[in-house]
């Protein structure tokens, strides 16, 4: 059961971050062991468990980031990252997008919450259709998140309006081509205690509803087919 990341995973955090290369990281190996990846692991089985009844239907699994970078794909950067998160998403392959829960730990603080990055134009694009055709469900959602200040909505707009939102509320939704809802902070005493599996669980049973409604666009006709 997860009982807490150990505190000193900030110093091994920007002990990677300034040190990047393997022999430090095999010197220290034990201690992204002891206080990240086996506390990380633990809290993804806890929260993806308690999750089980919420995500019944939608394929989701969960997974833990690996430390080691992707050899092709270095650009002249050290072979790891410096931030390890965990993941509960669609299994998916690794240049496709998807929705996705996270919990990241960084250098400067965690981070936790839904996103979209790599949301597919076609996907965007039956968004917008089911906004036009019932803007009501949605805004529901949308009105719901406002009620939730420890959860921002961050986005990337098109550059290039695709449209005009059926309603005031949906404005910040309509356009956009990627978003993120998240929970930012700095290292804190409650990432060090059991309850934070308690707390992740219970925002991502809130963002739920956000996340299948968005899956389940991919069962809609594409708009430029109607």
């Amino acid at each position: 059961m997860f009982q807490g990341f150990d505190p000193r995973a900030e110093d091994f955090l920007w002990g990677i971050r300034f040190n990047n290369e393997k022999p430090w990281f095999e010197h220290h190996k034990q201690e992204y062991l002891d206080y990240i990846y086996d506390p990380m692991k633990e809290l993804t089985r806890q929260v993806y468990q308690n999750l089980q009844k919420d995500c019944e239907g939608l394929g989701l699994s969960s997974k833990v980031s690996r430390i080691y970078r992707d050899a092709r794909r270095l650009h002249g950067r050290g072979p790891y990252k410096d931030h390890l998160w965990l993941a509960i998403e669609r299994p998916r392959g690794p240049f496709e997008g998807g929705i996705t829960f996270w919990f990241e730990l960084a250098p400067e603080g965690y981070s936790y919450g839904l996103g979209y990055w790599d949301m597919p134009p076609l996907t965007a694009a039956k968004f917008r259709a089911r906004l036009d055709r019932d803007p009501k469900e949605f805004e529901k959602l949308a009105r719901g998140l406002k009620n939730r200040p420890d959860l921002v909505l961050k986005g990337e707009s098109y550059k290039r309006p695709k449209g005009a939102a059926p309603s005031k509320l949906l404005e910040e939704w309509y356009n956009l081509k990627n978003f993120s809802i998240s929970h930012e902070g700095p290292y804190e005493d409650k990432l060090f205690r059991p309850g934070l599996a308690d707390e992740l669980t219970e925002a991502y049973r809130f963002l739920m509803p956000l996340c299948r409604y968005f899956l389940l666009l991919d069962g809609d006709k594409d708009p430029r087919e109607v």
